[in-house]
C-alpha cells in the first residue's frame, strides 16, 4: 500500500525535477548554456540592459536559476541577485561557481511555481527557458505578478522548441543526412538516450506541448495582470556567439528558430 501511493504522488512537476537534477552534471557543457565567449556575454549584457535599463539598488530574483549562469551576468550589472531554484544538485554547482568567482549571489532551494517570499518582495523578475517547461503557466505568472514590486519589471527568455520553420526542417535533413557519413564529433556535447527520451515524454505533457509561442505567452501574462508587454525577437548577437561554438548546422538552425525576450510591467498603481 505505502508503494503504491508513493508512486501515485510522483507526477509531472517530479519527472521535471528529478530531470534537471540529473542534467546539473554537464548542463554547463551546453553552448546556449554556460556563456562561452566574451562576445556571448557582452550580448546578453546588451539584451538586460536594453530591457531592464541601470540596475540601480534593484533586486532580482532569477527564476529557475540552474547553475547561475543568468544570475552573474545580473551580477555583472550590479543587481542584487537572488537565485531561485528546486533542484539541490543544480543549486550546489551555482553555490561553487558563485564561490569560485566571489560573487555575492544568494542562491535558495525553492519553487517557482510556489514563491515562499512575501508579496512585492522584488524589482525585477528574470527566467530563461523556463516557460516551455511550466505545468500551469497561467497560475506561475499569477504568482509571479504577486512577488513582483509596483513598477517592477519581468523578463523572459525563451522559444518555442517544437514547432520548426521551413528552414529548420531543411537543416535538420541535412544534418541527418551528415551524420550518416561523420561520426559526431566527441567534443560535442549531446544528450544520453535515456535523458533525451525523457526530455521527449516530458515535453510532451507540458501546457506548452506545441510549443511556447511569443504571443501566446504575452496573452497569458496580460491576462495575469502584467501592462506594457512587448516581444523582442532581436536576439541574432546573442545567437550567433553561441553558434561559433555549435556544430554547424545547429548554429546555422539556431539562426531561425522562434526564440524571443518579453518584457512585462507591473502597474506602479
Amino acid at each position: 500500500m505505502g508503494g503504491q501511493a508513493t508512486q501515485s504522488n510522483y507526477g509531472l512537476r517530479d519527472e521535471i525535477q528529478a530531470f534537471w537534477s540529473e542534467r546539473a552534471a554537464t548542463f554547463d557543457e551546453f553552448p546556449g548554456h554556460e556563456i562561452f565567449s566574451e562576445a556571448e556575454q557582452h550580448a546578453w549584457h546588451r539584451l538586460l540592459t536594453r530591457h531592464l535599463g541601470p540596475a540601480g539598488e534593484r533586486t532580482v530574483l532569477d527564476l529557475a536559476s540552474g547553475t547561475g549562469v543568468i544570475s552573474h551576468l545580473l551580477d555583472d550589472l550590479g543587481f542584487r541577485v537572488t537565485g531561485l531554484d528546486w533542484s539541490e544538485t543544480m543549486l550546489a554547482r551555482a553555490k561553487a561557481k558563485a564561490a569560485a568567482r566571489n560573487r555575492r549571489i544568494d542562491f535558495r532551494l525553492g519553487d517557482v511555481e510556489r514563491i515562499l517570499d512575501a508579496d512585492s518582495s522584488f524589482d525585477v523578475l528574470v527566467c530563461r527557458h523556463l516557460v516551455w517547461t511550466l505545468v500551469d503557466p497561467a497560475a506561475c505568472f499569477r504568482e509571479w505578478f504577486r512577488v513582483l514590486r509596483p513598477g517592477g519589471s519581468l523578463l523572459i527568455v525563451d522559444g518555442d522548441f517544437v514547432r520548426l520553420s521551413f528552414a529548420e526542417r531543411v537543416i535538420s535533413r541535412i544534418d541527418a543526412f551528415a551524420r550518416r557519413w561523420h561520426t559526431p564529433s566527441a567534443s560535442t556535447p549531446s544528450l544520453a538516450p535515456d535523458l533525451a527520451e525523457r526530455h521527449q515524454s516530458i515535453l510532451s505533457r507540458v501546457h506548452f506541448r506545441d510549443g511556447a509561442r511569443a504571443g501566446d505567452v504575452a496573452a497569458m501574462l496580460a491576462q495575469s495582470g502584467f501592462v506594457d508587454i512587448r516581444i523582442d525577437r532581436h536576439l541574432g548577437d546573442i545567437h550567433r556567439a553561441q553558434a561559433r561554438h555549435m556544430p554547424f548546422t545547429k548554429g546555422l538552425a539556431r539562426q531561425f528558430q522562434h526564440r524571443y525576450a518579453i518584457q512585462a510591467s507591473k502597474s506602479a498603481r
